[in-house]
């Protein structure tokens, strides 16, 4: 195993976890899993906040991806491997081993992202809605989170970011956000209920050696398929000048669903990512989250 490199965003993220023991015990775990998995961990991955992400190894050849997560209260391994194991390939990378006490995964090794993928904007949304089409699917009586929980989570998350980084968003915008999470939380329905990605963006999609896209690091969520949308909507700020709504209503449009549902978890997702980003100093991603937030609520 080369020596350590573990990302800035990863250790403050450990940090605001309190988890520095997990940090410290990096090493010893990366080994008993090289034993137990009969793999060697290579170089780590730069990028993500939620994890330690290297390369790997299968003792046939076969090149991995190892990924241990952050251990933090509000984030369950069970429900990322169960997604994983419920699309088996269909729109997710394909999963090797896992170890949910241990909170350890070996995926499919795949390239580049979407975001280096020099599309445009519509044209990643075609990406991105055609594999969503591919992942959702009923949960089949398997345990996730719900939409209504995780609109709930949502809304105490929003809450106690926005004291806690001095509040940061004027009043009516937090307000506004609240508003539309507690009509989602309303509208959720079990019948209705998909497996929902729950993070889907550029950088969580990545090209698979036959030339198709897969994503990466599902939250899985059962809830309505709307959220997936407002996920897209969340991370183009750009996309929000002029009639936002607009691009709403072509999400919708390509996948057949209801545009309103999808602008309003996007307004939700806008304000606690952008919340999120601005705690863990991800600039300028929280500032322009975020000021397109007051934008909307206007």
């Amino acid at each position: 195993m080369t020596k350590l490199s573990i990302p800035d965003e990863v250790l403050s993220k450990a940090r605001i976890h309190g988890a520095q023991a997990w940090v410290d015990g990096l090493p010893a775990l990366i080994a008993s899993l090289e034993r137990d998995w009969s793999m060697r961990a290579g170089s780590s991955f730069r990028g993500g906040t939620e994890a330690y992400v290297a390369e790997a190894e299968l003792a046939g050849g076969t090149q991995a991806v190892l990924k241990l997560l952050v251990p933090r209260a509000d984030n369950d391994p069970a429900s990322e491997v169960a997604a994983y194991e419920l699309a088996r390939g269909e729109g997710l990378a394909q999963l090797y081993r896992h170890d949910v006490r241990r909170g350890a995964l070996l995926l499919e090794r795949l390239g580049r992202p979407l975001a280096s993928a020099g599309l445009s904007l519509d044209q990643r949304h075609d990406v991105l809605c055609d594999l969503l089409k591919r992942m959702w699917r009923p949960v089949r009586g398997a345990r996730f989170m719900t939409g209504a929980e995780k609109g709930r989570w949502l809304v105490s998350f929003i809450q106690e970011k926005w004291e806690l980084l001095g509040r940061p968003l004027p009043e009516r915008v937090v307000a506004h956000a609240l508003a539309c999470a507690e009509r989602r939380i309303a509208a959720h329905d079990d019948a209705r209920a998909m497996l929902v990605h729950g993070d889907l963006h550029d950088l969580n999609v990545l090209e698979a050696a036959d030339g198709s896209w897969k994503a990466i690091d599902p939250d899985g969520l059962a809830a309505e398929p709307e959220y997936d949308l407002g996920i897209l909507l969340r991370e183009d700020a750009a996309a929000l000048e002029g009639d936002g709504r607009a691009r709403a209503r072509a999400l919708a449009a390509r996948t057949g669903l209801d545009a309103e549902a999808a602008w309003e978890w996007g307004v939700v997702e806008r304000v606690s990512s952008g919340l999120l980003c601005t705690q863990l100093g991800l600039e300028p991603i929280g500032r322009e989250m975020l000021e397109a937030a007051v934008r909307v609520a206007r």
